[in-house]
């Protein structure tokens, strides 16, 4: 049938689909019956004919909470290629969805592998892939796919995704493309009516019209109900209006029809061997027949049912007729004529061993019109039927289940289990959550809650962590000492009231005294993230150390030393930084290790120290798949980076860590990451774009009151007004940093400006404040590197003399180019103030050499201005090759400098190797280079 009203979106889908590269993909959003499907078939079609492949795969509401049961039905039919995946990717994807043993995959790592299956097998054949009801995925499913979607705009793969209006799912927030659809115009109506319902009377047709109001699925069912449209309530919404139709039609059917379609509605799947096998055991038409479906038997389920316990008989023929086979040994052989009434009533289709219902609402209206005991009979059915699936058999016989019953609870935490070794979290969380529903003892009903937020933690579902916690109402030192823990892991959470580090020392303390030492640890590191994105005062502080300080833990432990670094980075700084330089040794043992103590390097002012640990951290995270602290890892490395004056690496560095902290739903470090690269901008000499990233950086910082983000955003509005002649300006904006009242006042990161900070108060002739806030730092009386080099610096500017200087260039710069070439520059201004010309002239040039080698475009600019001042003519910088790429591309060119193929770089940015050959044939021409040999050579030759 031709659809109507719908020709501006058939066109523009038309469109997709003859050009799939560079388009990424659509999400058709409207309400229930309003015809996404249809319009998707019209694609789909259309696509076939124009040579693309089509995959598909469709969300079903009793399938929500069996991971990864929507992925594997998208990549069954291309699954022959994920043997010639890269292993990693390979052994996560075959564990996601049930195929192999392995370790618990990432779902990032399980996203790539699907992403690289995806665009090899469209290099071959462009790909449509089509994902129906994606409300109803489950979880980890719907995550893979939103992980494609960011990452097809330069493969020929089109993904086109429909979603009932007021759901929510990932794929919003994937980059694809919205088309929302609204009801038909009267015209486009009436002719929709006109072809299903000809001849209708013209007080009935009038009255259709109304009721239907343009929606197209009531234009297509309501006459159907025309015997007894009288008696449907104009006041209902449409919906119910319509599920009402589809149940007067099921009223109308034979008692066994009934039963096979209650079966098939609460069914997962649309296997129609189980839906029979299901029918049978309900009607119970074999004596001797087992009832009920007993725990017991579970014990007897074979490893090889939990492919189709996972959902994936859907589309597996192997699944479906082994479960075929099974039911029809165990139960009456119940024929698909049963259903042929169903058929003739237009509520379901029947095809290759499947029963699909014709749309979703008749699938929801039948359960909905059941008695509660009618469905309790139907689940238990089906939990017979599927004995051999212990997942789907423990969710049938949960559904079944009133009361407390602790067996079937532990088989639920089982298939949590199960459903966490493959990655599915929030198909582990509802697992959980049902077997603390069936839980017999509040103590074990608490402990599973608990269980289950830790796993929203972990995958950081910061809201669906609090609710369990709270749901879980702990008792006892163990189970509060859980809870405070789970609702202070979240680095990158909202607001909270900074007393809550104290709080936390109290805990601590109570759980240490238990003997429960890493579990006090644990409490500790939450609470130490929480003074560096807080300031919860010196007592607090205090509180902390002192916890830290008894536990019998040796100081040396890398947990106890970034404990120590993140609660009193100045008063330990000494202990911290010796105890770093030992570890220093060890990187790569232990990415999440490496991470944390970058963070502790970065808290004590050893920037050399972070960029290193950050650095070796990454590649480990990128490894595991470990996403959510990947970007953690970069926006310390891009920090620290940007501070020693290698923005050649800290460009990268921070995009990234910006994209991958967006994905991962991180708005502290997102912010972070951004400020970072606002400071580039400015030092770059791009001061409308540092504004514009200094902007939108602090938005994220004050709505939760990030204190790291705020002090980063200041320093990089002084460096603008600093480049811009605007002294006073400049002082003001780098002041707030060291005002314990402003928001944006960092313990730490306050003492790591102080080059900037002098600059501006002596140009804007604020000499004597200087001095009082020099004397303040001094008296921290650490060894912190960038503190002392800074303050170095102050005092040769300040109180300038030959001497003064040459402390300053003595001193260990090694690793700190840019620091090196500020006190150049200082020195080189200082001496030709004096008339000391031609001393200035060697100074400055090489401040001028060294900002130049840095691409810190303000700064050099500033050594040319006073070279001419000095008499010495100074070329122009043109912008190099770096500057011709953006963050992206450079990390790409970066890594295919170093040797790396396609495919490798692909593994380390997850994306496909079709995507970074892409980015490459950009980059070349950029940069006149017309090889990797040529890329490597022009990329070392601006290094040098």
């Amino acid at each position: 049938m031709v659809l109507r009203g719908r020709e501006a979106e058939l066109k523009e889908l038309g469109e997709l689909v003859d050009g799939p590269e560079d388009r990424g993909g659509v999400v058709i959003r409207g309400e229930a019956g309003i015809g996404k499907s249809a319009l998707v078939a019209e694609t789909a079609a259309a696509a076939s004919v124009a040579g693309l492949r089509v995959l598909r795969t469709t969300g079903a509401e009793a399938e929500r909470d069996l991971a990864y049961a929507g992925l594997h039905q998208l990549l069954h039919p291309v699954r022959a290629g994920v043997a010639q995946l890269p292993a990693p990717q390979r052994d996560a994807l075959r564990t996601a969805l049930g195929l192999a043993d392995g370790a618990s995959p990432s779902a990032y790592l399980v996203g790539l592998a699907a992403l690289t299956l995806l665009a090899e097998e469209a290099a071959a054949k462009p790909l449509l892939l089509v994902a129906e009801d994606v409300h109803w995925l489950d979880r980890a499913s719907a995550d893979v796919l939103a992980f494609v979607a960011r990452r097809i705009e330069t493969e020929p793969i089109v993904l086109l995704a429909t979603l009932r209006d007021g759901a929510s799912s990932p794929l919003l927030d994937a980059g694809l493309a919205s088309m929302v659809l609204e009801r038909l115009g009267a015209d486009d109506a009436a002719d929709l009516l006109d072809a299903v319902a000809p001849g209708l009377a013209p007080a009935v047709r009038t009255r259709l019209l109304t009721e239907a109001a343009g929606h197209p699925l009531a234009l297509t069912e309501l006459p159907s109900a025309l015997a007894d449209l009288d008696g449907l309530d104009p006041v209902l919404p449409l919906t119910e209006r319509l599920e009402r139709t589809f149940t007067a039609r099921v009223a109308g059917l034979p008692e066994p029809t009934r039963t096979a379609l209650l079966v098939a509605a609460l069914n997962e799947t649309t296997s129609l061997a189980e839906t029979l096998a299901a029918t049978g055991a309900l009607l119970g038409t074999v004596e001797g027949r087992a009832g009920g479906g007993g725990a017991g038997r579970v014990a007897s389920a074979l490893p090889g049912g939990e492919l189709a316990s996972h959902g994936l008989a859907r589309t597996s023929g192997a699944a479906a007729a082994t479960a075929g086979h099974l039911a029809t040994a165990r139960f009456p052989r119940v024929e698909p004529e049963i259903l042929a009434p169903a058929v003739e009533a237009r509520l379901v289709e029947l095809s290759a061993g499947s029963v699909t219902f014709r749309h979703p609402l008749m699938r929801s209206a039948i359960p909905a019109a059941a008695t509660p005991a009618s469905r309790r009979r139907a689940h238990l059915a089906l939990a017979e039927a599927l004995r051999d699936q212990p997942d789907r058999w423990a969710w049938h016989q949960a559904a079944a289940t009133v009361g407390p019953d602790e067996t079937v609870a532990v088989e639920l935490e089982r298939t949590a289990e199960r459903a966490r070794y493959r990655g599915g979290a929030a198909a582990a969380i509802a697992a959980l959550e049902q077997a603390a529903r069936l839980s017999e003892q509040p103590e074990t009903k608490a402990d599973r809650l608990l269980k289950a937020a830790e796993l929203a933690v972990d995958s950081g579902r910061r809201e669906t962590a609090e609710r369990l916690v709270h749901a879980a109402k702990p008792a006892g030192t163990r189970q509060r000492a859980t809870a405070s823990r789970l609702l202070s892991e979240f680095e990158d959470g909202v607001r909270e009231d900074p007393a809550r580090v104290a709080e936390l020392a109290v805990t601590a303390e109570a759980v240490a005294a238990d003997g429960e030492t890493d579990a006090a640890l644990r409490i500790l590191w939450s609470a130490a993230m929480r003074c560096f994105w807080t300031e919860p005062g010196d007592a607090a502080r205090k509180a902390l150390l002192d916890v830290a300080d008894r536990l019998p833990i040796a100081d040396d432990d890398p947990r106890v030393v970034a404990v120590t670094a993140y609660v009193a980075p100045f008063e330990r700084g000494q202990a911290v930084l010796e105890n770093l330089r030992k570890l220093a040794g060890a990187t790569g043992a232990d990415p999440e290790v490496d991470r944390y103590l970058g963070s502790a390097a970065m808290q004590v002012g050893a920037f050399d120290l972070a960029a290193r640990f950050s650095a070796a951290a990454a590649p480990g995270l990128r490894a595991q798949g470990r996403l959510g602290l990947l970007p953690r890892a970069l926006a310390v490395q891009a920090w620290s980076r940007v501070r020693l004056g290698d923005l050649a690496a800290a460009v990268p560095a921070a995009a990234e860590a910006a994209r991958f902290a967006r994905e991962t739903g991180q708005p502290f470090m997102y912010g972070l990451a951004t400020a970072v690269q606002a400071e580039i901008a400015a030092l770059r000499g791009d001061h409308k774009q540092a504004k514009t990233l200094a902007d939108e950086a602090e938005r994220a910082g004050l709505a939760a009151g990030a204190r790291p983000v705020l002090a980063t955003v200041q320093l990089t509005r002084g460096l603008i007004d600093l480049s811009e002649g605007r002294f006073d300006d400049a002082f003001a904006d780098l002041r707030r940093m060291l005002d314990p009242a402003d928001p944006a006042y960092q313990l730490a990161l306050r003492a790591y400006c102080v080059a900037e900070l002098t600059e501006a108060a002596v140009r804007a002739g604020q000499a004597d404040a200087l001095r009082d806030i020099l004397a303040e730092l001094a008296a921290l009386e650490t060894p912190s590197p960038a503190l002392q080099i800074g303050l170095r610096y102050a005092r040769a500017v300040l109180d300038p003399s030959d001497e003064r200087f040459a402390e300053a260039l003595r001193a260990d710069l090694t690793g700190w180019p840019a620091e090196r070439g500020r006190v150049h520059l200082a020195f080189g201004e200082w001496l030709r103030r004096q008339r000391r010309v031609v001393e200035s002239r060697t100074h400055l040039r090489t401040a001028r050499e060294t900002f130049d080698a840095l691409g810190m475009t303000a700064w050099g600019e500033r050594a040319r201005r006073e070279l001419r001042g000095a008499g010495e003519s100074s070329p122009n910088r043109g912008p190099d090759a770096r500057d011709k790429l953006t963050p992206h591309e450079l990390s790409i060119a970066q890594l295919a400098a170093e040797g790396l193929t396609n495919r490798e770089i692909g593994q380390r940015l997850y994306l496909s190797h079709r995507t970074v050959g892409t980015h490459l044939h950009r980059i070349f021409p950029k940069l006149g280079v017309t090889s990797r040999a040529d890329l490597a050579a022009t990329l070392k030759a601006l290094d040098g």
